[in-house]
């Protein structure tokens, strides 16, 4: 295994942190409009569970998902 540079050891760095952040940015975003008919029609009970557990689940994954992407792409593009 090569030895990298320290460019090459901050290009990481700082596209995990990228990575990190913008998936958070984008779950909360997520997160928040899908539990938006809670907020603002006052769903309470089972529609309320039914509503939140939905909008965590896919916040959940949309975090999954731009994490993963984003870290896949840089890898790619850094190993070509």
């Amino acid at each position: 295994m090569a030895t990298r540079s320290q460019a090459e050891r901050d290009a990481t760095t700082v596209e995990i942190v990228y990575a990190i952040v913008s998936a958070v940015f984008r779950a909360c975003v997520t997160g928040l409009l899908l539990a938006s008919p809670i907020l603002f029609l006052g769903l309470r009970g089972p529609a309320m569970k039914i509503v939140g557990g939905i909008a965590v689940v896919l916040a959940i994954g949309v975090l999954l998902w731009r994490l993963i992407s984003v870290l896949w792409r840089f890898d790619n593009q850094r190993r070509h």
